[in-house]
């Protein structure tokens, strides 16, 4: 789910609650309704930038997906280690804009 060009970041969030989208469950039906944040299984990490385009957003990982960085392994978001999106979310701003290349 790999996407191209230019969005805007929409909201900022601390260890958010994940709710898998109906794109991952429709892959992964047995995921819980909701993983809460903070939790190790929780996908979104300690941080999340949610853009302004439907579910996708740059955020942490958990440590087994970690080694999926950098890689076309998501439905369209951008994950980062946990310490780096902590600082990138220090840095940007609601509305900061964010440009996706090849």
């Amino acid at each position: 789910m790999e996407w191209t060009g230019r969005a805007r970041i929409a909201a900022k969030y601390v260890e958010p609650d994940w709710s898998p989208p109906e794109s991952v469950r429709r892959d992964h039906p047995g995921l819980p309704d909701v993983i809460p944040g903070g939790s190790p299984h929780n996908p979104m990490g300690a941080r999340a930038l949610a853009l302004d385009r439907a579910e996708i957003a740059i955020h942490g990982t958990t440590k087994a997906m970690r080694a999926s960085i950098g890689a076309a392994a998501s439905y369209g978001c951008i994950r980062m280690r946990n310490e780096d999106v902590i600082d990138l979310y220090d840095r940007v701003d609601v509305g900061a804009p964010v440009t996706m290349i090849e």
